[in-house]
């Protein structure tokens, strides 16, 4: 079985783009990792410390076994050396065969920071003569290189490489964006009432995520689909692999 780590710039970041598919991995015995570059302190509703308590309910929904808070400044993630040297100690440590990471060109600023980051530190985590010590153990760690790195879909949309199908996950998708209630529309919390309406915390929003999964889905005839682009080409051994 594969080990998959998922990079992000904040809490609830990996269940809108593509919870469906961790979900999914994670059902077929595979193991899910999640590195949250911020905690979201930025956010206009909430809290840092109740986000970090909402990703950490989202993630039992989701069947991930790994989730870290590297506490790099929301709003200001930027790819510097010291943020890449930190990436490449978890790669070390976590040690997976694929990445998932946020696209080149998005909405956010911090989001293209992080696909910058992930894409230099994926690289540099392979050089021997990069010297890192394990984040909580101190031990000097060896190199590692994940096999395939990915990019999820955000805000802006892309042209695919391939689609996968989340039908079967697409409730446990719903549950765990749910499950961050200070940031999305809850009929059911009086806190959506009292705090700033966002771009995300109106119903619309949900509407909008079922109706783009359904989209992605019925282009390859699955009722909900996630996208994704391979950051190297793919390379197949036969075409029968594709039957």
């Amino acid at each position: 079985m594969a080990k998959i780590l998922t990079i992000a710039a904040h809490p609830d970041d990996i269940e809108l783009s593509c919870g469906g598919t961790l979900a999914k991995l994670s059902s077929e015995g595979h193991t899910v990792a999640v590195l949250d570059c911020t905690v979201g302190e930025l956010g206009s509703r909430g809290s840092a410390e109740l986000r970090m308590k909402e990703a950490e309910n989202a993630s039992k929904i989701l069947g991930i076994s790994e989730r870290y808070f590297l506490n790099f400044e929301d709003g200001n993630v930027q790819p510097t050396k010291e943020n890449i040297h930190t990436v490449v100690q978890y790669l070390r440590m976590i040690r997976p065969d694929v990445l998932l990471i946020p696209p080149k060109f998005e909405r956010h600023p911090d989001h293209e920071a992080v696909h910058l980051i992930a894409r230099k530190a994926q690289f540099l985590s392979g050089v021997a003569k990069i010297e890192t010590v394990h984040p909580f153990s101190g031990e000097v760690q060896t190199p590692h290189r994940a096999k395939k790195m990915y990019s999820f879909m955000q805000m802006y949309d892309f042209q695919p490489d391939f689609y996968v199908d989340i039908t079967s996950t697409f409730d446990k998708k719903t549950a765990s964006i749910l499950a961050y209630s200070s940031q999305f529309y809850n009929p059911k919390s009086a806190q959506s009432e009292t705090e700033a309406e966002t771009v995300i915390s109106k119903p619309e929003f949900l509407h909008f995520l079922e109706d783009r999964a359904k989209y992605f889905g019925y282009k390859c005839g699955f009722k909900y689909a996630e996208p994704f682009q391979s950051i190297e080409p793919i390379g197949i051994s036969s075409l029968s692999q594709l039957f």
